[in-house]
């Protein structure tokens, strides 16, 4: 065992431009680990606080230094001279630390950095490869991607309403099948566009940011795009919305501005399962607000065994809120991101947890991103099956999927792909191949 003999933290930027957090644990062999913090555009509510200085001359408020001065001093203090593979000691530490819920006294962007730098160290220290050490050897599952097409809501200037329309190649036998699939798909689209001179660059995500007359124009052109492409909607490939729908909800309906419509909780699950009939949907990311329970039972019960019905910020990554999801039975997958909660340790509990009750981990990048590839390894590793990075361009998001690959390569034979198989105990509502 090796013990940490530096920490170091300064700004670095993330694929907005805005400034983040890294951090560089330094250990006794002269080996450095680090750790990146991607940052959020869409948000929820009961997420771990990300600090901010909230100066307005300094990066019109968005610089970090407080959070880097936390590091190099409080947690710096806490943590040289630790061992460096205890990941759930010094997580727990830095949580006992702060002392808050949401992790706001110290910021959950200086935690995050310190513990994914550990993490990197360790890995480093035992001469492995990090998604060896964060699963312990066990991880083997090379995981279905879900790829963004088209990008909308915050992430767009809300052009469009829902957030995501992403590709998910069931028809993929590999995972480098499955990004063949999406390349092919993802070129008819932007020749599709191109031809109706709807292009009008890229979204946060790198998916396609068009002008189209509406939601379901999106919807229709995507089922477009992957039949030129020369695949069968629903068979070869199928649709994954996220409506990052606490971003629709003021409190009283659900606001579609592109579409000119207001509907109520009870509308709006009638709206989606409409959709879900009438195209091959086969996974919703946040359907519903993230304080909106009642409906989320209401939606659990008429599609649960239907679509892969997910919780991003309604769960925020935290054990507490997916366990009364669990006993609530309002969704069958969870959305796994590290900085929703602020340590490597909690997000693995997470993920033990989604998984022991029988539900879908889904790892994801954020609209914000780093050239990090932490989530390409901690998917592998937890064997979690899927994987959400965004779409197939900008370098933030190809350093995850080219991660991958290689990560394939050092598995050779022993790496595994389930694919579409994930969604087996599905019955999916659109038949019409």
């Amino acid at each position: 065992m090796m013990k940490i003999r530096s920490l170091d933290a300064y700004q670095i930027f993330d694929s907005r431009g805005n400034p983040t957090v890294e951090c560089a644990v330094g250990v006794e062999a002269g080996l450095v680990g680090y750790g990146r913090v991607p940052c959020g555009a869409s948000t929820g509510q009961f997420e771990a606080l990300e600090l901010r200085d909230n100066d307005p001359t300094r990066y019109r408020g968005k610089s970090v230094f407080a959070a880097i001065n936390h590091i190099t001093d409080t947690i710096a203090r806490a943590v040289v001279g630790r061992e460096v593979c205890d990941q759930d000691a010094i997580d727990a530490s830095l949580i006992e630390l702060d002392g808050t819920e949401n992790k706001s006294r110290l910021g959950a962007n200086a935690i995050l950095a310190v513990s994914l730098a550990v993490a990197d160290a360790g890995a480093k220290t035992k001469g492995c490869a990090l998604f060896e050490h964060l699963g312990s050897g066990k991880g083997s599952l090379l995981p279905l991607p879900g790829v963004q097409i088209v990008g909308g809501g915050a992430h767009a200037h809300r052009r469009l309403d829902i957030q995501d329309f992403l590709l998910v190649a069931n028809c993929a036998r590999s995972y480098e099948e499955a990004l063949e699939v999406t390349h092919n798909v993802y070129r008819t689209a932007a020749e599709l566009l191109s031809q109706r001179g709807l292009v009008a660059g890229v979204a946060d995500e790198g998916g396609y940011w068009p002008q189209f007359a509406g939601n379901e124009a999106a919807l229709e052109f995507i089922v477009e795009a992957i039949r030129v492409a020369g695949y069968a909607p629903g068979k070869d490939c199928s649709i994954s919305l996220d409506f990052a729908a606490s971003n629709l909800f003021d409190g009283r309906c659900y606001r579609l501005d592109a579409d000119n419509r207001r509907l109520s909780s009870e509308q709006f699950i009638d709206f989606i399962v409409d959709w879900c009939r009438r195209y091959p949907i086969i996974s919703i990311e946040d359907p519903l607000a993230d304080d909106d329970w009642v409906a989320w039972r209401q939606l659990g019960n008429k599609l649960r065994r239907h679509v892969q019905i997910v919780g991003d910020d309604l769960f925020t990554t935290n054990v507490r809120r997916i366990q009364r999801g669990i006993e609530d039975g309002v969704a069958n997958a969870v959305l796994i991101k590290p900085n929703q909660i602020g340590t490597v340790s909690e997000t693995l509990a997470a993920i033990e947890m989604t998984k022991n009750c029988g539900w879908q981990p889904i790892i994801s990048a954020r609209s914000g991103e780093t050239e990090d590839a932490f989530i390409a390894h901690l998917a592998v590793a937890t064997n979690a099956g899927q994987i959400k990075v965004g779409s197939f361009s900008r370098g933030e998001r190809m350093s995850k999927w080219n991660e991958l690959i290689r990560i394939g390569r050092v598995l050779g034979e022993r790496g595994r792909f389930r694919g579409a198989r994930v969604f087996d105990s599905l019955s999916p509502l659109y038949r019409k191949i």
